[in-house]
């Protein structure tokens, strides 16, 4: 049991590190934010973590594999003379592309919501 935890434990750190990995490609960075998925037959719930995000800005495509969701998260204002001491909160162009399971699948709701993207898809 103790090792079941410790072992839960390391994997929460190992995710919490992970919470937005670059996405390494020739054009300029794209970071790839964490996603949350839950089923409810018929219907999945996708959750995906755009802190900062425009809800007019961010694309959502349904394709026949998964979902694409792309936006560009512009840094808050914060005025001249500050000098970064921490920087964590990923800000510029965003893309996840997110595999389903088989099936077809609509949109049913779309929106955003405490910096969280958030789907209801509906197998057909």
């Amino acid at each position: 049991m103790w090792s079941e935890a410790v072992a839960l434990l390391d994997e929460a750190e190992r995710r919490h590190r992970q919470f937005f990995a670059l996405v390494s490609a020739p054009a300029p960075p794209t970071w790839e934010p964490p996603v949350n998925i839950f089923a409810a037959d018929p219907e999945l719930h996708v959750m995906v973590a755009l802190p900062g995000a425009e809800a007019d800005d961010i694309a959502v495509q349904l394709t026949a594999t998964g979902l694409h969701i792309e936006t560009t998260v512009t840094p808050p204002a914060m005025g001249s003379g500050l000098n970064v001491i921490r920087l964590e909160i990923p800000y510029g162009r965003m893309r996840r592309r997110i595999d389903l399971p088989p099936g077809r699948y609509a949109l049913l709701e779309r929106r955003l919501e405490r910096g969280c993207l958030l789907l209801r898809l509906r197998s057909t």
